[in-house]
């Protein structure tokens, strides 16, 4: 891993996606997917990662005892959770004591700065508010590695009373906070006040200042550049700027805003080519159809429709490209040219470490596989088991575990008072044995997945590790209504390693076989291969 330039800033990334992320219309991880997401944010090189609050639900607990046999090798876990109750104190609190059950190095409490806040919605005094700051950052100080203070609605409390807001941060830096985070919670200042708050509260307080932005004025982006700009040495954001209401700041544009743009440091250099890959990864956990206008990363980022454009990019890429698209992991697309098609499919192969750029046999073959499947709607973010499974049988490498003959799905509903009935039917040929099974589950695709298992598992005893840990499924051209096409997504686990795999057909049961084949495949040939 690069190391970082000591000539130059470095501003520290929390990104606060499996948190504040999934208060965002329509988003939702599993515990599985979350523990992928802190892995993929680790490698990428953030240096916190916000898990979630454990005192407000159990998932979120599990998540912090899970993540402790899940090691970081970059990035510092963070527990969220607000200052402790007006009236009572920390020790006996049962939001801090969740918090330290979460074993997180990192404590990040939100407290209140806006004076109408505290009347209004805790319903306290001014000094109990301050009291309550106080009590919870010095209770934690010596209980966790680092203590970060949210100072919520700051930038609003600001402008209605100037010394209570400045008030709350005095408290919190005299009680040990090693971070003083402004947040703009309501999401509606724009930079110039942003720019000249940061400056104002530098000129009051010593500890390092950090920004939390929301969306809601379409300048959570901006917001953040202009505290940078000002001084502050921490920004807080989404993948993609998942967040309630509009969003909070999107870290995929934050991170190369800051190193193209800024000449500061964050990530590592060489991760910035990993940004799209990321963004599209997280983007398929949350079942979210990635943005084609995404500044960046999208695929129209970096698109060129005919005319004189197309001719000027293709002599001198700047006159139309801000910053070198490869830069980003994104690429170059002349919507135009046939050629351009093929480029696409290059660059996705080699987003996945697969050298095509050489003209043989073989790589005009995955090519055309490759450019054929996609069109079909196949995305392989958040499907890594699929690609690798799809270069094997491109190559001719690929030998099936077992062969299908046929399979057959019975959703049978006895009484409206009661659940549908499945049964799944599935006959193969497994080493050469003719196997047929029958199974019931909870829903025709739980039914598939236990016949097919039921089949295999006397073949294939390690299968009995494996399970299905999340299944997602996407309609592609919704305007075809129940004739659209779907794609499924599940998501696979054995103890050790965690997996996703794709399927696309115009049935769902039949996308979701694919999907599940590949699962199997995957496990079987890794598994076959650590023995070997």
């Amino acid at each position: 891993m690069m190391a970082v330039n000591p000539m130059r800033r470095l501003i520290k990334l929390y990104d606060t996606t499996l948190r504040d992320g999934t208060q965002g219309e329509g988003v939702a991880f599993s515990m599985e997917d979350k523990v992928r997401l802190a892995s993929r944010l680790d490698a990428l090189g953030v240096h916190y990662i916000e898990g979630g609050w454990p005192g407000s639900n159990p998932k979120d607990l599990r998540f912090f005892r899970r993540m402790q046999d899940v090691p970081l090798k970059h990035a510092r876990l963070a527990a969220f959770s607000m200052t402790r109750r007006a009236g009572g104190t920390a020790d006996s609190d049962p939001n801090m004591r969740a918090l330290l059950d979460a074993g997180a190095p990192v404590a990040t409490i939100v407290g209140k700065t806006w004076d109408f806040h505290v009347s209004h919605a805790l319903g306290t005094t001014p000094e109990e508010n301050l009291a309550m700051i106080a009590d919870t950052i010095a209770y934690l100080r010596p209980r966790v590695e680092e203590v970060m203070f949210d100072a919520e609605h700051f930038f609003d409390g600001f402008r209605a009373n100037r010394e209570y807001a400045l008030a709350a941060l005095a408290a919190a830096e005299a009680a040990g906070a090693h971070w003083l985070v402004l947040c703009d919670t309501n999401g509606g200042t724009l930079p110039h006040d942003v720019a000249a708050i940061v400056r104002a509260v530098r000129e009051r307080v010593k500890a390092p200042l950090g920004v939390h932005m929301h969306n809601d004025a379409e300048c959570a982006v901006a917001n953040s550049l202009a505290a940078v700009a000002e001084g502050a040495g921490q920004v807080q954001g989404t993948i993609n700027g998942f967040g309630e209401r509009c969003g909070n700041a999107n870290l995929v544009s934050v991170i190369p805003n800051l190193v193209l743009k800024l000449g500061l440091d964050c990530i590592p250099a060489p991760n910035l080519r990993e940004l799209r890959d990321v963004s599209r990864f997280i983007a398929e956990l949350a079942n979210r159809k990635p943005w084609d206008a995404q500044p960046y990363v999208g695929d129209s980022a970096f698109a060129h429709k005919g005319g004189m454009h197309v001719s000027a990019v293709q002599k001198h890429p700047e006159t139309y490209e801000h910053v070198d698209p490869e830069a980003v992991g994104n690429h170059r697309r002349v919507l135009v040219s046939e050629l351009a098609g093929r480029s696409n499919i290059l660059w996705k192969a080699r987003e996945y470490g697969i050298d095509l750029d050489h003209d043989t046999p073989d790589s005009r073959r995955i090519l055309d596989q490759l450019k054929a499947l996609e069109d079909q709607g196949f995305q392989f973010e958040g499907a890594e088991a699929s690609f690798e499974l799809l270069m094997e049988r491109a190559l001719g490498r690929h030998r099936p575990y077992f062969e299908l003959e046929a399979y057959r799905v019975i959703v049978e509903e006895q009484s409206i008072t009661e659940e549908p009935v499945a049964e799944a039917t599935v006959r193969l040929r497994v080493k050469g044995i003719a196997e047929h099974t029958a199974a019931a589950g909870n829903g025709p695709v739980n039914a598939l997945d236990h016949a097919l298992r039921k089949a295999l598992e006397e073949f294939y005893p390690n299968l009995r590790e494996m399970k299905l840990l999340d299944y997602k499924v996407r309609i592609l051209g919704e305007s075809k209504g129940t004739a659209a096409k779907t794609r499924v997504l599940i998501t696979s686990g054995d103890g050790e390693e965690t997996w996703g795999t794709v399927g696309v057909a115009d049935n769902i049961i039949e996308a979701s076989w694919q999907a599940l084949v590949d699962s199997i495949e995957y496990k079987l040939r890794r598994d076959e291969r650590a023995q070997a």
